[in-house]
């Protein structure tokens, strides 16, 4: 009785780490593009999904795909349009371009760890090199 006990157990543990791996695939917005690189400017759509525009080609990390994307919204900003957050993506990375600084994350809605922040000025900064005063 305890070996059919085990087995079952054992199956309706294999049957819901299935269900869990289905169910994580489900979501909506979609991996970021991970291509060697490459810094994309998404867009979400109002279906649920992101649009991925290139932005720039040979970028070397992060940290300069975060400053093409903040040069692309400081020049719409001088086109008139006050948007103050953009969205990114860079090497299978979402970036995120807020009033505090640029944050990533592997999934849009995951959990977003800090990158780079804003000087005094409004400018990007790696953290811990800003100059003390």
């Amino acid at each position: 009785m305890a070996r059919l006990s085990s087995s079952f157990a054992i199956a309706v543990t294999a049957c819901l780490g299935g269900v869990t791996l289905l169910l994580g695939g489900c979501s909506k917005a979609p991996q970021a593009p991970d291509q060697a690189g490459i810094c994309w400017h998404a867009v979400p759509m109002s279906d649920g999904t992101i649009k991925f525009n290139l932005l720039a080609k040979n970028q070397t990390s992060l940290e300069v795909c975060a400053a093409q994307l903040e040069s692309m919204r400081l020049r719409f900003r001088g086109l008139g349009l006050t948007q103050k957050t953009m969205l990114g993506a860079y090497q299978g990375n979402y970036l995120f371009l807020q009033p505090e600084g640029v944050f990533t994350a592997k999934t849009y809605d995951g959990n977003r760890y800090l990158v780079l922040v804003r000087t005094g000025d409004g400018r990007l900064a790696k953290i811990g090199e800003m100059p003390l005063q």
